[in-house]
């Protein structure tokens, strides 16, 4: 085991530290679960820490359940990601915060301070492929305190493992993922920070914090996309599902946005109420509600819930369409929405009678209980946590698809607001709009975050995330991921666009109805190519084509949700409000776009937003072509 560990670290920058730690690596996956209760009859473990000046804080609660592992944090803040955790501490390009600049002094001293910590530290070494276990060109690592097992168990799931007996001969790391949890009271005033220190051959993520969202996930995420900055592609903040409708056609939809844009809800059975309809939506001023009755739904098989792979390796579709295949091992469900017993039966199943055990987090759970999704911690009396999470190895999935596969639609989900005339807002979105490419690619560089995010620590209003919606993840440069997004636009014409929204349409609280039905309705009709007839340009050009009609199952959809300004609440007046709501919210985003480092077709497209040019002009300056 030694020489094992000694050669994964010998061509490290951090070597030398590390030279007489002691350092385990697991073989099974059974080993990270009893690493984190070292006596066998344990039930409750606390992971703490003595901090100089303010003695033993505790960092989390870990309770052995019948069906896994749950966590607990005590401080409130830990228990949902942190969006401007995310430091840079190099001097390779970046458009992020600068360490030196956000604390006052380099990193380099805190970075020898951190080696020397964990060098005294009981230590796991946890090595992985960055892309999942099918992409072998991204060797990775992670080092963290071994009282900390819960969480080498959470980056195990989420990003797979390799087993000590199987670790490849030569295996060095390209990047590695550090944790030192005791630095967030001595250095960061409680803070998450994740500390990104890349170099031309490495790249070293520090994580000053246990909850694995910015960390052991979108830490992660950030070295897929710096590869991908490095090399020319990217890796899509997205989920994906290949569907099977009743009349065996197959249909695959890739569902992009910002946190709490409806990604895992795209993979999701549709939602029903005990009679077995759909609640469509739901008026919000006055009692008017709208549902369908659909029997016959597609059959779904998961591709991906988060992070798409899009690597030149796998691009050969003869359709031209964008290939993906999923970048991570595990799933990260975030459970909010399931208040009680059968809100969500497959997952339920799932989760409460595991094949393996699970990890939860932020789930009150009691020792030698069975950890239940509906139970969520408290934040305060009578206020769950809106981000109580499990972690899924996708290989437990039902029907889930490990292969690569070709896109035929590429959706864009938005968490919209209610909106009426004499409150005014964004939620103008019908249950669907058809994008030309050039707004599809406008609306990644924008990617609103949107109303009431329950995944990361609170911000309300109008926010971005920007290119791709993965911005807060990518350690570069902006400009280098909107040509690559631009370009990767243009390379497969063969995939089209669509926008849908979540939450409130207009003046009714749909939920994530829209996904589920456009979802069926674009599955039947085999894409979103339509007849002139069947589509209209939207009132506002950057919703780009609205339809004229949509029927699921012999069933229309109210045309009040298609097009919002049909809504007696709202009309062209609250419409037209929302809209130039939108609209400047474009324009001042995309400003910091507009230089010359970017694409001049990017630059035109940008222009064609600032002029307020029509949907004709957008859709002339990329075509939708018909393939």
């Amino acid at each position: 085991m030694e020489a094992i560990i000694a050669n994964i670290i010998k061509n490290t920058h951090f070597a030398k530290y590390f030279a007489k730690s002691n350092i385990v690596v697991m073989e099974s996956r059974s080993d990270f679960i009893n690493l984190c209760f070292p006596d066998k009859k344990q039930l409750k473990t606390v992971v703490e820490y003595d901090i100089p000046g303010k003695g033993m804080i505790q960092e989390a609660e870990v309770v052995r359940c019948k069906n896994g592992v749950s966590v607990n944090y005590p401080d409130t803040y830990m228990r949902r990601r942190d969006p401007h955790a995310m430091v840079i501490s190099d001097n390779l390009p970046s458009d992020k915060p600068n360490y030196k600049n956000r604390f006052g002094k380099p990193f380099d001293e805190l970075r020898e301070e951190t080696f020397t910590w964990l060098a005294k530290q009981d230590l796991i070494l946890v090595p992985f492929w960055a892309g999942g276990s099918t992409c072998t060109d991204y060797p990775t690592i992670l080092i963290c305190p071994r009282n900390a097992g819960f969480f080498a168990l959470a980056l195990a799931d989420l990003q797979g493992f390799i087993p000590a007996s199987k670790i490849p001969e030569g295996f060095t790391p390209l990047a590695t993922l550090m944790v030192a949890p005791p630095f967030r009271h001595t250095h960061f005033e409680g803070k998450q920070v994740v500390v990104h220190h890349r170099s031309q051959d490495h790249h070293e993520v520090f994580s000053y914090n246990l909850y694995p969202g910015p960390s052991a996930k979108k830490g992660v995420y950030g070295i897929l996309l710096n590869i991908g900055e490095k090399e020319g592609w990217t890796t899509l903040h997205s989920s994906a599902v290949r569907m099977i409708t009743p009349y065996d056609n197959e249909f695959v939809i890739l569902h992009e946005g910002a946190s709490g844009g409806g990604k895992s809800e795209m993979t999701q059975p549709i939602h029903r109420t005990e009679e077995g309809k759909v609640l469509l939506a739901q008026n919000t001023v006055a009692d008017i509600s709208y549902l369908l009755e659909l029997q016959d739904t597609c059959e779904l098989h998961p591709v991906t819930d988060d992070m798409s792979f899009t690597h030149p390796s796998i691009q050969q579709s003869p359709s031209r369409r964008l290939v993906i295949r999923d970048a991570e091992e595990g799933w990260f469900l975030r459970v909010d929405h399931m208040k009680e017993y059968g809100s969500e039966p497959m997952i339920e199943k799932l989760c409460v009678n595991p094949p393996e055990p699970l990890i939860f987090l932020n789930i009150d759970a009691s020792p030698n209980s069975t950890a239940l999704l509906w139970e969520h911690i408290e934040d305060a009396p009578g206020q769950p946590c809106s981000n109580p999470r499990v972690i899924v190895p996708r290989r437990l999935i039902p029907r889930i698809t490990d292969e690569a596969v070709s896109v035929h639609v590429r959706s864009f989900g938005v968490r919209t607001p209610p909106t009426t005339e004499n409150k005014p807002n964004y939620g103008i979105i019908g249950l669907l709009h058809v994008l030309p490419p050039s707004l599809a690619w406008l609306w990644r560089l924008v990617a609103p975050r949107g109303h009431a995010n329950p995944s990361i620590v609170g911000q309300e209003g109008l926010q971005s995330e920007g290119v791709g919606s993965f911005w807060p993840f990518a350690t570069g440069e902006k400009i280098t991921h909107a040509n690559i997004l631009l370009r990767q636009i243009q390379d497969t014409p063969g995939t089209r666009y669509v926008l849908i929204p979540n939450q409130y349409i207009g003046s009714y609280y749909v939920g994530f109805a829209p996904e589920w039905i456009a979802r069926e309705f674009l599955a039947r009709h085999g894409s979103a190519r339509f007849k002139s007839n069947k589509i209209q340009s939207s009132r506002c050009p950057l919703l780009g084509y609205s339809l004229t009609s949509l029927k699921v199952n012999g069933q229309d959809i109210p045309q009040l949700l298609l097009n919002v300004e049909k809504q007696m609440g709202v009309g062209t007046k609250g419409y037209d409000k929302g809209a130039k709501i939108l609209s400047d919210f474009f324009k001042e985003e995309l400003k910091q776009f507009h230089t010359q480092k970017l694409h001049p077709l990017g630059r035109a497209i940008i222009d064609l937003c600032f002029n307020d040019a029509s949907l004709e002009d957008f859709s002339e300056v990329l075509p939708m072509h018909d393939l």
